[in-house]
């Protein structure tokens, strides 16, 4: 069983007593009703699943212009926060603990999914290749418009704005979304910021906006509850670095003297192998961050244990084995088997694939 194992064991997150070190990484799910509220069944879903030290929602954007997908839920009207009232109630009542995810999609939209059919902002009028998922299905990315210097304390107090919406639902914390290519990241990225003002050209000036969103939700929560999640070598959306690991040492060296709640690091791209990334020295991230270090990224539970016991990382995060298996601690505490995900469901389905996988009968599990 290993139930001894460092992974199981409670961890202080500053003021907060976590139950293990196992947390629950942010999903997109796509279920999101009228309005980008939380779903009814989001409740459930999320309270199935507060048996995880932490858990972390899926992304949610701080304002209409930051929504990149379908029924996506925000955090930045009245409607939202009670809907996520409700879900942080849930979750609390089961004695877990949850951080909201705030987002901005930036250039990862359509101009059917913002306000006015205008076209999705970005650090600078670079179209990604690929496609946006819209209503109507896959649409080919539009060239989004390049964000004007004065605009930028604008996005800054969205991001504020939703981190006390956040604090207004009851939540434990929040996630600075810096990862997977969105708003943020597209600033840090110099394949995706080609600007020349104060937000551009040096990593410093790239760096700024994320640490201006990041100043603006301790302002609100204090660093202690404020986490931030990077992704230094995923392709996804279509963005690159020509440094990766100077970029990143940097934003985590600074980041840690925030005494921020976490750093929270993608560790390759799901899915891709290795040998198709940018090297990368994810000991050395580690080592320029001093708090508490959450590795994310096809671990599974001996490779979880090890990764700990070993301190190559303090808190490991799961995520589509925690859509198949709410008892996913349980299990891994049990060493017993694991539900198959499905992954037609992993966006759609409303009860199926959300809240209908099975718990594991406590008296067929394995010891």
């Amino acid at each position: 069983m290993q139930p001894d194992s460092p992974l199981f064991q409670p961890f202080d997150l500053g003021a907060l007593r976590l139950t293990s070190r196992i947390v629950m990484a942010p999903l997109t799910r796509n279920r999101a009703v009228d309005g980008n509220v939380p779903s009814p069944l989001a409740p459930t879903y999320y309270a199935q699943r507060a048996g995880a030290g932490l858990l972390i929602t899926e992304a949610t954007q701080v304002c209409p212009e930051g929504q990149g997908y379908p029924r996506t839920p925000g955090i930045h009207s009245a409607e939202q926060v009670a809907g996520w009232k409700k879900v942080t109630d849930a979750v609390h009542a089961r004695g877990g603990r949850i951080f909201l995810q705030l987002w901005h999609v930036g250039r990862i939209s359509h101009s059917s999914l913002q306000p006015g059919g205008r076209l999705p902002v970005a650090p600078s009028a670079l179209r990604p290749s690929g496609s946006a998922v819209t209503f109507s299905g896959l649409l080919p990315f539009e060239t989004p418009r390049a964000l004007d210097t004065d605009e930028l304390p604008g996005i800054v107090e969205q991001y504020r704005a939703g981190a006390r919406n956040a604090l207004a639902a009851g939540f434990d914390g929040v996630e600075v979304h810096g990862a997977n290519g969105y708003l943020l990241d597209q600033f840090l990225r110099d394949s995706t910021n080609r600007r020349a003002d104060a937000y551009g050209g040096t990593l410093e000036n790239r760096a700024r906006l994320l640490f201006e969103v990041l100043d603006a939700a301790i302002s609100v929560w204090g660093a202690p509850r404020v986490g931030v999640r990077i992704s230094p070598v995923s392709r996804f959306n279509d963005i690159r670095d020509n440094d990766p690991q100077a970029t990143f040492d940097y934003v985590a060296a600074r980041a840690s003297a925030l005494g921020l709640a976490y750093l929270h690091v993608l560790e390759g791209e799901p899915g891709a192998d290795s040998a198709q990334l940018q090297p990368f020295d994810y000991a050395r991230l580690r080592a320029a961050f001093a708090g508490p270090y959450i590795a994310n990224c096809g671990y599974d539970r001996s490779r979880a244990m090890a990764a700990v016991a070993g301190g190559a990382a303090d808190l490991i995060a799961f995520g589509k084995d925690f859509i198949s298996n709410p008892d996913l601690v349980e299990r891994l505490k049990r060493n017993a088997p694991l539900n198959p995900w499905d992954a037609d469901t992993f966006y759609s389905g409303e009860e199926k694939g959300y809240i209908d996988y099975p718990p594991l009968a406590a008296a067929q599990a394995p010891l």
